[in-house]
């Protein structure tokens, strides 16, 4: 079925960059884009054609290949393809065919060379010369082109195994890329594809290198960063990558490559996590994560890279589990998806943290399904995340709660009912759940809601208006003269509460810009740079409001690795003797600045500030 203009909008505002486009440069983007639909295996364009367009992937899947049919990309909803020969000289320099049925949004050379132009935040998406700001050694976010092999040695898939054996002897390697006449990545072959296809076999040393070698192997650009590198090959368990830029094999990754980094521990982690039997198994994993904080904080790693690693391990133990209870109970009898909220829905988590998610269930599913196949699952995952370090919710937010692993049709209409109806409950509701982040089942699940209740909250100028006065209930830890206010009693007294009073301000303030503005990311600082290109925030006002949050977030970990050092556990109390003259004055800035921003919002003056 043809889509309509209307459709198309709503899924532009879904993506980046397009999300952060003036609405009448969204709406008429939406009206000069031309839909194709493509079958299984159907080409898209071939190698040297002139290219339409950029492509956008609105529905199905795309495989890119190399001038040797070899596929070196497979590509998912929200991707887009074909900029690389756009911006060269407009021709193909791979081509493209569908994996699946697919539909494609084609938007016109001229029409994105105008946005790039016009829009910062399309021109930054598109330029891959820069380069993120990192330490030298900073494995986690440095390029993979900072430390891969360049101009890896190769053979061709007609020789023999004997020769390519030789050559990685001679070379001291442990793989060797196979390519074509022409220089074309066809396949991989390593040491372990000797002894295991080879050598225990017994077949002959003619044996040709193309009848052994992983054909097609799992490529990345030399733009992924050391992140991306790790938790694919832990994930994946490889143990070479080969880096391709378009068509052309520019590298090789292997594991020895990475130990001359440090910061490997959260992909190790994940590789463990991964290969856990069970959920004490995750736990001793898990137990290392404050070590693991200590490391990232001493090695320089800005806060957002940090809880971002810390999150990729939680998300990791989820999945694990969910594999765990699919081969205890059976596969699922209907689709489903287990999302998280809270920080590590929003990839923010800390050495501290509970879990907060929930399950959607296919429209399909019956009661008795749901109360019994689900249920158990649920319990499952959420004791085995709880017995890993990932204590249970203390206000029940977890799938284990009947009403929080509902059909689809159930969540929609308590989206709808929160936004319509927003008493103190649905603010509460709100809150947690405008945070969800898909982990694992059936993504699709959640894209269409996603969408739709960014479009209703949007509207709703009520719904909106009780989000702030609920987000105002936390506020940053100021006395009336601008000094420091501890908590004045208990456990904690004379101590910062840098989660609550700290971070969750901003957190709550980033949520009422995505709620305005239809911003689909869910991360607290993604939601501020993308509010401040949106002109949601002022250049100037976002710029301040980052920095504090910046600050805030990097003395709360700060603290929580000092605690790990000291051999104690991590909280978010902080003691403001423990802060130079120095530092209190920074951060009581930073509070001040958080707490400007709140004024500016509860008195509905509008985002510019």
């Amino acid at each position: 079925m043809p889509l309509t203009s209307e459709q198309v909008l709503q899924f532009l505002k879904s993506v980046h960059p397009y999300d952060v486009l003036p609405e009448t440069d969204q709406e008429a983007l939406s009206n000069q884009i031309t839909v194709w639909e493509r079958v299984h295996g159907a080409g898209i364009y071939e190698l040297g054609e002139q290219l339409p367009g950029l492509f956008l992937i609105y529905e199905g899947g795309v495989e890119i290949r190399d001038k040797n049919d070899a596929v070196i990309s497979r590509l998912g909803i929200r991707n887009s393809f074909g900029e690389r020969g756009l911006f060269l000289d407009g021709r193909a320099v791979t081509s493209a065919k569908a994996g699946e049925p697919t539909v494609l949004l084609v938007l016109p050379p001229a029409l994105l060379t105008e946005l790039i132009a016009a829009h910062q935040p399309v021109a930054r998406f598109f330029d891959r010369t820069q380069k993120p700001r990192t330490r030298e050694n900073d494995l986690a976010a440095i390029p993979i082109e900072s430390f891969m092999a360049p101009n890896p040695i190769t053979c061709r898939p007609d020789d023999t195994v004997q020769h390519a054996a030789q050559q990685m002897r001679d070379a001291r390697v442990s793989s060797l890329c196979v390519t074509d006449a022409k220089g074309g990545l066809i396949g991989i072959i390593t040491v372990r594809d000797l002894s295991f296809k080879v050598l225990a076999p017994a077949l002959s040393v003619e044996t040709s290198v193309e009848a052994v070698m992983t054909a097609n192997p799992i490529v990345l650009a030399p733009s992924a960063i050391g992140s991306d590198l790790l938790h694919l090959m832990m994930e994946r368990r490889i143990g070479h990558v080969p880096i391709v830029e378009g068509e052309r094999l520019v590298g090789m990754v292997t594991q020895t490559d990475l130990t001359r980094f440090q910061a490997i521990s959260s992909a190790e982690l994940v590789s463990e996590v991964a290969r856990a039997k069970d959920a004490y198994d995750i736990a001793r994993v898990t137990a290392r994560i404050p070590n693991l904080l200590v490391q990232l904080v001493a090695g320089g790693s800005r806060h957002e890279i940090v809880t971002r690693l810390i999150s990729d391990i939680a998300d990791a133990a989820t999945r694990r589990l969910l594999k765990l209870a699919e081969e205890k109970f059976g596969p699922p009898p209907v689709p489903y998806l287990w999302l998280a909220c809270g920080s590590q829905g929003r990839r923010e988590q800390t050495g501290v943290s509970d879990q907060d998610n929930c399950l959607f269930l296919d429209d399909h599913v019956t009661d008795e399904q749901r109360l019994g196949y689900f249920a158990d699952l649920a319990k499952f995952v959420c004791d085995g995340l709880n017995t890993s370090g990932y204590i249970y919710c203390p206000g029940d937010m977890m799938a284990t709660n009947p009403r929080w692993s509902q059909p689809l049709s159930v969540w929609k209409t308590y989206f709808e009912g929160w936004i319509n109806k927003p008493d103190p409950e649905a603010q509460m509701l709100s809150s947690v759940m405008f945070d969800l982040r898909p982990i694992g089942g059936e993504v699709s699940l959640f894209e269409d809601l996603q969408t739709q209740t960014l479009e209703a909250s949007s509207r709703n100028s009520i719904f909106v208006a009780h989000m702030v006065s609920n987000s105002l209930k936390h506020t940053p830890p100021l006395s009336l003269l601008r000094g420091l206010a501890t908590i004045r009693s208990g456990e904690h007294k004379n101590t910062l509460d840098m989660k609550h009073n700290g971070v969750v301000p901003v957190v709550d303030l980033a949520r009422i810009y995505a709620l305005q503005g239809q911003i689909g990311a869910v991360n607290t600082r993604a939601r501020l740079e993308e509010a401040r290109e949106s002109g949601q925030l002022s250049k100037s006002g976002a710029g301040d409001l980052l920095d504090a949050y910046d600050l805030i977030a990097e003395t709360r970990i700060q603290h929580q690795a000092d605690l790990v050092k000291q051999g104690a556990q991590p909280d978010n109390f902080l003691q403001p003797s423990s802060l130079s003259d120095f530092e209190r004055s920074h951060v009581r800035d930073a509070f001040v600045v958080v707490k400007t921003m709140q004024s500016a919002v509860g008195h509905g003056r509008g985002m510019l500030s």
